[in-house]
């Protein structure tokens, strides 16, 4: 019987506020990434933004999933609605960080266990970097759009390498891979491996 206080894994969705730039398929292609999320019994999270997160929280509503989390750059519902012009119905729960954009950024990475990266904008590759740093398995979404590729060329000139980004076009793959490699994150953080703390040096 599997334990129900069992910590759930939470993956966050970072992507463009607007999609403009995204192609067509870019709304279906969100929601079907929350809708994975859901049924492989993870928490979304999200920066409780429009866009492509928005979509991907309305996707895991759809699928009745267990818990979604927005991190808003805002400090109230006020200034949530009327000066980041973003929507307040996106996830079950809203935290107002009040922090702005790039601090909120940094929290909703570091309270996430993986990081799915969709179609995005310069706030986009910051929560990647970010995520990069904290060594965390991150999976980047390709489709008809720029981002990957971008992120392709900022691995290829970073000098350095990271065996936990992940590169796959299909949603319910990518989500998988994802919460393989955060359960093997698990237990060797739990079995005291040492070759964890030789990579994070690697990486620095």
């Amino acid at each position: 019987m599997s334990n129900k206080f069992e910590k759930k894994i939470v993956i966050s969705v970072s992507g463009a506020a607007e999609v403009g730039h995204c192609g067509p398929e870019v709304l279906n292609v969100a929601k079907e990434i929350g809708r994975e999320i859901a049924r492989q019994g993870a928490i979304l999270s999200t920066g409780a933004t429009s866009g492509f997160p928005n979509f991907s929280a309305q996707g895991y509503k759809e699928a009745e999933g267990l818990f979604s989390l927005g991190l808003s750059p805002a400090s109230d519902p006020n200034e949530h609605s009327n000066i980041y012009l973003l929507p307040l119905d996106s996830c079950d729960v809203t935290i107002f960080t009040g922090f702005g954009f790039p601090l909120r950024d940094i929290m909703l990475v570091k309270s996430s266990d993986a990081m799915i990266v969709g179609c995005g904008r310069i706030g986009t590759i910051h929560e990647f970097t970010v995520a990069w740093e904290s060594n965390m398995p991150i999976g980047i979404l390709e489709g008809g759009w720029a981002t990957d590729e971008v992120i392709r060329d900022i691995i290829r000139n970073s000098n350095r390498t990271n065996t936990k980004v992940v590169f796959d076009s299909n949603p319910k793959r990518l989500v998988e891979k994802l919460i393989e490699m955060v359960k093997e994150n698990k237990k060797r953080v739990e079995m005291g491996d040492s070759d964890m703390i030789s990579e994070l040096k690697a990486k620095a």
